[in-house]
């Protein structure tokens, strides 16, 4: 069609055109509003103050009867665009905004066609509200809603419908933390306490699920590779002096990655996955710094200490040891131990004849060394007493600190196994 035909009918359908009002014949007459949500990107989430940043596409649809037109009149013109400030538009709002500077849809042209109806698509970018469940973070799923409805028109004068059942994803912009696992679209009907009237809205749910492999080798690897070392500190001699300085160090740098996810999840009652995971590695290394003191006292054992009970001899010097894989230096060994060989008999008559002489003529001097040699012999007995039960005592420790160290080996490749498992 020729311009002269497109200004014509600007003219003519706003000669008595009010924007102010509802465009319907009747004021009885229910104005049906059709809504479409096209989500572009995910810009932003912000976990500690739980808003969602996003870029969407809005389209709204209604008829207006104000603006209609023969198309044989106006040279075969079917569709006229012009600012959308010029006409009457729904006050369709973002009901759970979190933007303190609230502008709205961008004042974009709509699409006029000649039977009335009006396609209005506009940009705009939101911030919304949302209850983030950090339970089981870094492997959570979140679900933010977005929901709109009129803000003074009720359900008999504006009634506000979804166009389909789920907001479209075909121009989405991957984004690199969140995947969208789907956006359905509900229809609701509201009565509030405030009016008598129904009020209509529609509510799309965002559904999102964390890329973790993010957290999982920045803070979930290198957590569960210090826990690894923890078992290892039963490992060490205990006359290093290093087994506690180990589970210390572990301790502290546990405690560096739990700041690091305090700082990145919101404050909340329910405790992260990972926080858990932390928790429980720390304790079990408290634990085991407990177990290394008591089991390092057992080992430094000095002369004074009682004997090693009969039923820890059994129990632990046997049994335990032998499933912890503990033994001394040629312990599991069998010595050959050659036969003795009888004397020849002949000239055993000549051998006790000069044993006879040696003993008479030196029975004086045995006598009076009898008494230093029982005294040396007594102090000998002594020491191999003593000698003997401190090694028993630092075998029992030394078998304690083997079965520890799987106990806890087995605890952490436990631990780490759940977590893991969520990732999986």
């Amino acid at each position: 069609a020729h311009g002269k035909y497109a200004q014509k009918l600007l003219n003519d359908l706003f000669t008595n055109y009010t924007r102010d009002l509802r465009p319907v014949e009747e004021t009885e007459n229910i104005l049906n509003v059709i809504l479409q949500i096209t989500l572009s990107q995910i810009i932003d989430m912000d976990e500690r103050n739980q808003i969602l940043t996003a870029y969407l596409w809005i389209r709204q649809v209604w008829v207006d009867s104000y603006l209609t037109w023969s198309k044989d009149d106006y040279d075969g013109l079917d569709a006229i665009r012009i600012p959308s400030r010029y006409i009457w538009r729904p006050d369709i709002v973002f009901y759970n905004n979190a933007d303190s500077h609230f502008i709205g849809s961008m004042d974009t042209n709509v699409v006029i066609r000649h039977d009335g109806q009006i396609i209005w698509d506009s940009p705009v970018i939101i911030k919304s509200s949302c209850k983030v469940d950090v339970s089981f973070f870094p492997f959570d799923d979140q679900q933010c809603r977005f929901t709109y409805g009129s803000w003074t028109y009720n359900g008999n004068q504006v009634d506000l419908q979804n166009a389909m059942d789920h907001a479209d994803l075909a121009d989405l912009v991957e984004n690199v933390e969140w995947e969208v696992l789907g956006m359905p679209a509900k229809r609701n009907i509201i009565l509030y306490g405030c009016c008598a009237e129904s009020y209509p809205d529609v509510t799309y749910t965002l559904q999102l699920k964390r890329k973790a492999s993010f957290y999982v080798f920045n803070l979930l690897i290198p957590c569960v590779m210090i826990s690894f070392l923890a078992p290892l500190g039963f490992y060490l001699p205990a006359d290093s002096g290093e087994k506690v300085s180990l589970g210390v160090t572990v301790m502290l740098a546990l405690t560096v990655f739990q700041l690091l996810v305090a700082e990145t999840v919101p404050p909340s009652e329910n405790v992260t996955l990972i926080g858990k995971y932390y928790i429980a590695t720390m304790t079990m290394i408290t634990a085991s710094m407990a177990l290394t003191i008591f089991i390092t006292n057992i080992h430094h054992c000095g002369p004074d200490a009682k004997p090693v009970p009969k039923w820890a001899k059994i129990f632990i010097l046997q049994y335990m040891a032998r499933v912890c894989f503990v033994y001394e230096v040629g312990e599991n060994c069998i010595f050959f131990q050659p036969e003795k060989q009888d004397p020849q008999n002949g000239g055993v008559g000549e051998s006790t004849g000069r044993e006879e002489v040696c003993k008479t003529q030196f029975t004086c001097q045995h006598q009076q060394l009898l008494p230093n040699i029982e005294y040396i012999a007594n102090c000998y007995r002594n020491t191999r007493a003593t000698a003997k039960r401190t090694g028993e005592w630092k075998k029992v420790a030394k078998v304690l600190d083997r079965f520890f160290m799987w106990i806890f080996f087995i605890m952490v490749f436990s631990m780490s196994l759940l977590i893991m498992g969520k990732a999986i």
